[in-house]
């Protein structure tokens, strides 16, 4: 099979109809073999309805896994990689912000230039409010510095991937998955397309300010060390004041009988260094829980069924 769609999705009942309709119009002039894999990430509307419906009066390939309960767009592409046939896939929104045209560009590109393993989209002018775009900017900055690899600035999650790069990020099994940090730590060749989003076709986004936070801060863990490192710098620096704000305090005390600062600065000081240190066992703790619950070696989702309705005498 030449391509597969992996369609990760979470209540997306208003959309996953047109989204099959686009998709069919697409490809319907080209002579490629293709399947669709839609990934029902514990939808609490009628979006697995509408998939069961799709897989039984559609004739496209409709792959349909349906998660056991809500575990997040990162399982759902780890899932559609791992159910695809395809020679190439594709990662793509089931609410059309992505056309399905942008993938034809993308097959082509790959089909005329060997040495790239994988096209990847980016917004050239992002449709967003300036404190988000400032928030993204400021990530991409921050992570670049702590992280061994790249990330470059823009990229999303929407792209095509070869079967020798897919089948080398199925070798990471890691439960925490950041998309992003695994497609740039296995390496290849990437070409970087740019693309333009459009509206939502229904429904409302998924992603808050406090999700793409929370979304951040699990990319700078997972790709980083640093923020342990600068947990010890930390620990060593205000030692360091410590001390010499100890030898400051001795030194008045025997040469100019000055008294000993009293209950606000010990307070004071008191209260800044346990900070610290409940910053830095913060900052050690959310290392040491996602190494606990890797050591449990959960699986990264659950599937309660799987639909597969193949057709024989598709293109």
């Amino acid at each position: 099979m030449k391509l597969s769609l992996v369609v990760p999705c979470y209540n997306e009942a208003g959309n996953i109809d047109l989204f099959a309709e686009t998709v069919a119009q697409t490809f319907q002039d080209t002579v490629y073999e293709y399947e669709i894999v839609f990934i029902n990430d514990g939808s609490k509307d009628k979006t697995m309805a509408k998939l069961r419906h799709l897989a039984q009066t559609s004739s496209q390939n409709i792959k349909i896994i349906n998660f056991s309960r809500n575990f997040g767009k990162e399982a759902g592409i780890y899932a559609g990689l791992q159910k695809a046939e395809g020679d190439y896939v594709a990662i793509i929104d089931a609410d059309l912000q992505q056309d399905p045209r942008y993938v034809l560009k993308m097959i082509q590109i790959l089909d005329n230039h060997e040495e790239y393993d994988s096209v990847v989209a980016y917004q050239e002018t992002r449709k967003e409010s300036s404190f988000l775009t400032f928030f993204k900017n400021t990530f991409y900055r921050l992570i670049n510095k702590m992280s061994d690899i790249e990330f470059v600035q823009g990229a999303s999650d929407f792209r095509l991937l070869r079967r020798t790069m897919i089948d080398a990020i199925l070798e990471l099994k890691e439960y925490y998955r950041f998309s992003k940090g695994i497609f740039s730590w296995v390496g290849f060749n990437n070409y970087y397309m740019p693309y333009e989003i459009k509206a939502r076709a229904s429904g409302q986004s998924k992603w808050s300010f406090w999700k793409l936070f929370k979304y951040a801060m699990e990319g700078i863990v997972s790709f980083s060390t640093v923020p342990l490192r600068l947990a010890t710098i930390i620990g060593i620096f205000v030692s360091l004041l410590s001390l010499i704000y100890l030898i400051v305090v001795i030194f008045q005390k025997i040469f100019f009988a000055i008294e000993i600062p009293g209950y606000a600065t010990i307070v004071t000081l008191i209260l800044l260094i346990g900070g610290i240190q409940l910053l830095c066992i913060g900052i050690i703790g959310e290392y040491l829980a996602r190494t606990y619950v890797e050591t449990k070696k959960r699986p990264v989702y659950i599937a309660r069924e799987i639909i597969n309705n193949k057709k024989d005498n598709d293109k």
